[in-house]
């Protein structure tokens, strides 16, 4: 049974610090690319940053230079660390492992102006 269990999120001021956590089981971590993805209100699901088994990240151009994405195979455990945030940044944050469509419960992140 693959499991997939968000948190860090919370309540910051624009230009404030978070970091995100996703712990995966049910899986051989260190095999599984795994993805950050955000979803707003009325909006579609987006990816955010992703990370190869090799420890290669993608990000999106809109968070490029504020956000970093890493892993710790030994824990099961990808991060989101999210700097200079911005109210636009406000969404559900979910992991997922490479293109499967499993996901976790989310993560509520929002930024005040």
């Amino acid at each position: 049974q693959v499991q997939l269990v968000e948190s860090g999120g919370g309540l910051v001021q624009a230009g404030g610090s978070l970091r995100l956590s996703c712990v995966a089981s049910g899986i051989i971590f260190r095999l599984n690319a795994m993805g950050w993805y955000r979803q707003a209100p009325g909006k579609q699901r987006e990816l955010v940053a992703s990370i190869t088994t090799s420890g290669n990240t993608n990000y999106a151009d809109s968070v490029k230079g504020r956000f970093t994405i890493s892993r710790d195979n030994a824990k099961n455990t990808v991060y989101l660390q999210m700097n200079s945030l911005k109210p636009e940044d406000t969404a559900v944050y979910y992991c997922r492992r490479g293109l499967y469509n499993t996901w976790g419960q989310g993560t509520q992140v929002t930024v005040s102006s």
